[in-house]
C-alpha cells in the first residue's frame, strides 16, 4: 500500500514537471524572437568558453608531455639531495651501475628507464672555447621521437657507443659549426684532473626552450663517462606508457627502494617553469568564465524581466483565475533553465564545429616568449569540460531568472490586469 501511494506521487510529479516544461517551451516559441536572441547569446558565450579552455588544456597537454619527454620523464630516480645540492659537486651524487636498473623491471606501466649523466665543461672549434651543458643520454631510447628535441639538420648519433654528439642550435650558431665538425669537450674529472674528447657533429637540434639551445649538447651517455672518467649515472629517467600512472608508479617505486640510497620525485616537483605558466594560464582562464558567467547573467536577466513586462496582463489574468504566485514563480525560472539548456546544446556543438575547424586549418602560432618552436594550433574537448559549460548555461540561466520570476509572482493581480489599458 505504502509502495503503490509512493509511486503514486512520483507519476503525479512527473506529470505535473511535464505540462510545466511543455508549458515553458509554448512561451519561449511563442516569443521566438526575444527567446532566439536569449539562446544565441548563451550559445556564443558558452562556444567561447569551451573553445578557449579547450585550447588551453590542448596546450597544457602538449607542453606537459613535451616535457615529460624531453627533459624530466614521469618519474626520477636519484640519490637523495641531488636535486638540491647535484650542482655543486654532482660526482657525490651518482647512482650504481646501469646493471641495477634491472631490479626495477617489473615497474607497472614502465616504458623504459633511461640513465642520465649531466655535466658542464668547454667547447672548441678552431679558436672559438664556450662553456656548455652536457648530458649523456640514452641515443636509441631518448631520441626516439621528436616531441621536444627536434634534430633539425643532420641525424642523432649512429649508436649508443659513437663519438658523435648533437647540438643545441643556438650553440652552434655561436661555435659556427655545422654538421661534420670537428670539436673537443674539456671537463673536470672527479679526481680534480682534465679530460678532453674529440667528437664529430652528428646533427643540431632545436628545443621547446631557447635558452637550454644556447648551450646544450646532447651525447651517447657511454661516450659521457668516457669523457668523464666515472661509470653511473646521474639520474634513471622513468618513463611510463600513460602520465595518469605517475602516482601508482611513484608509489611502487618508493614502497621498494631504499630512501636511504635513493629518492624518488615526479615530474610535477621538477617541472617548475610548467607549473608555473599552468597556472599562470588557469587565472586567465578563470577571468574569461567569469565575464561568460556575467554576460548570460545580464542578458538572460534583461530577456525575462522584458518578458515579465510584456506579459503583465497575462500573469494578471492567470493569478485571477486561481494560479498560485509559487506556480508562476517556477514557471518562469523553467523558462529561463531551457533557454539554458537549448543554448547551452547550441554553444557545445559550435564549440566542436569550431574545434574541427581549427584543427583542420593547421594554424601555426608563433613561439610563446622564452621558447624557441611554434605550434599548430588545436582544442582539446574533453568531457569534464563539456559538462563544466552545459552546468554553466543552466546554472547561469536559472539564477538570471529568479529576480524576473520573483517579480511577476509579486505583482497585484488588478494593477497586472489593468497594464497596458
Amino acid at each position: 500500500m505504502f509502495t503503490e501511494s509512493v509511486l503514486s506521487l512520483v507519476q503525479f510529479a512527473l506529470r505535473g514537471a511535464a505540462i510545466a516544461f511543455r508549458i515553458a517551451f509554448r512561451n519561449l516559441v511563442r516569443h521566438h524572437r526575444r527567446s532566439l536572441i536569449a539562446i544565441l547569446s548563451v550559445g556564443f558565450g558558452i562556444a567561447a568558453f569551451v573553445v578557449a579552455n579547450g585550447f588551453a588544456q590542448w596546450m597544457f597537454h602538449d607542453f606537459r608531455e613535451a616535457t615529460i619527454e624531453s627533459a624530466y620523464g614521469h618519474l626520477q630516480i636519484t640519490r637523495p639531495q641531488f636535486h638540491e645540492k647535484g650542482r655543486a659537486d654532482p660526482f657525490q651524487y651518482l647512482l650504481p651501475n646501469d646493471a641495477d636498473i634491472g631490479r626495477l623491471a617489473g615497474l607497472p606501466h614502465v616504458r623504459r628507464i633511461s640513465p642520465m649523466l649531466t655535466f658542464a665543461g668547454l667547447i672548441s672549434r678552431d679558436e672559438a672555447t664556450f662553456s656548455f651543458i652536457g648530458e649523456g643520454i640514452s641515443v636509441a631510447g631518448d631520441l626516439s621521437d621528436n616531441r621536444s628535441v627536434s634534430i633539425v639538420r643532420g641525424a642523432k648519433p649512429a649508436s649508443d657507443t659513437a663519438s658523435e654528439i648533437i647540438v643545441g642550435q643556438g650553440l652552434a650558431r655561436t661555435l659556427g659549426a655545422d654538421v661534420g665538425s670537428r670539436i673537443v669537450l674539456l671537463v673536470n674529472t672527479p679526481s680534480g684532473g682534465l679530460s678532453a674528447v674529440e667528437a664529430q657533429v652528428a646533427g643540431i637540434f632545436t628545443s621547446v626552450s631557447k635558452s637550454y639551445d644556447d648551450s646544450a649538447l646532447l651525447l651517447p651517455i657511454a661516450l659521457a663517462r668516457r669523457l668523464l672518467k666515472v661509470d653511473g649515472a646521474h639520474v634513471w629517467r622513468v618513463f611510463l606508457d600513460d602520465t595518469a600512472h605517475t602516482g601508482e608508479a611513484l608509489s611502487w617505486l618508493k614502497a621498494r627502494l631504499d630512501s636511504k640510497q635513493f629518492e624518488v620525485r615526479p615530474w610535477t616537483e621538477l617541472a617548475e617553469f610548467y607549473m608555473r605558466a599552468v597556472k599562470l594560464l588557469s587565472e586567465q582562464l578563470g577571468v574569461v568564465r567569469a565575464i561568460v558567467v556575467a554576460i548570460i547573467l545580464l542578458g538572460i536577466g534583461n530577456t525575462m524581466m522584458m518578458s515579465v513586462l510584456e506579459r503583465t496582463s497575462e500573469i494578471g489574468t492567470a493569478m485571477a483565475l486561481g494560479v498560485k504566485r509559487q506556480t508562476l514563480l517556477v514557471q518562469f525560472m523553467i523558462e529561463g533553465a531551457l533557454i539554458g539548456l537549448i543554448g547551452g546544446t547550441a554553444g557545445l556543438l559550435l564549440a566542436a564545429g569550431s574545434s574541427l575547424g581549427i584543427g583542420a586549418m593547421h594554424i601555426d602560432m608563433p613561439p610563446p616568449p622564452g621558447l624557441s618552436r611554434g605550434y599548430v594550433a588545436n582544442v582539446m574537448l574533453a568531457p569534464s569540460l563539456l559538462v563544466e559549460g552545459m552546468l554553466i548555461a543552466l546554472i547561469t540561466t536559472t539564477l538570471a531568472s529568479i529576480y524576473p520570476a520573483w517579480k511577476a509572482s509579486r505583482l497585484a493581480i488588478v494593477d497586472a490586469l489593468r497594464h497596458g489599458r
